[in-house]
């Protein structure tokens, strides 16, 4: 059938973002391994995930909607014939997708940060070495 007679097509521009990080919730004294002399010291860390992909609903929206005749009165017994949830969820699966490929570089960047932050806190303590790991 044409889809001007039976189909829907939309296209919507979503805003968000997903971040990656390291959890410090779980660690315990473990995590730490500082040398007799006490100038140097091991970090062990779990690897860094990714975090909720989030969409910004006030700057996402449907930038244009076409649906079919046969679509369109259809939609006048649906509750809520344009719900965007639909868009949402697709938009946020495809943020974590993106996300996960390693030509992004966001995990390997949230690891690259954290040991930078660790180093500069555990040197600024007077530890000569720092190592920081992930397991």
């Amino acid at each position: 059938m044409p889809s001007f007679i039976k189909g829907e097509r939309t296209l919507f521009v979503a805003v968000g973002n997903v971040d990656a990080g390291v959890d410090f919730s779980a660690l315990d004294d473990r995590a730490l391994d500082v040398s007799g002399d006490r100038r140097a010291v091991t970090v062990t860390l779990p690897r860094a995930r990714l975090l909720e992909p989030r969409i910004d609903p006030a700057r996402s929206r449907v930038f244009e909607r076409e649906r079919g005749l046969i679509d369109r009165i259809g939609s006048v017994f649906e509750d809520n014939p344009t719900s965007e949830r639909e868009l949402y969820l697709l938009a946020e699966r495809k943020l974590v997708a993106a996300a996960r490929d390693p030509g992004s570089g966001l995990v390997a960047s949230a690891e690259r940060n954290t040991r930078a932050m660790l180093e500069r806190l555990i040197r600024g303590l007077g530890y000569e070495r720092v190592d920081v790991r992930f397991r």
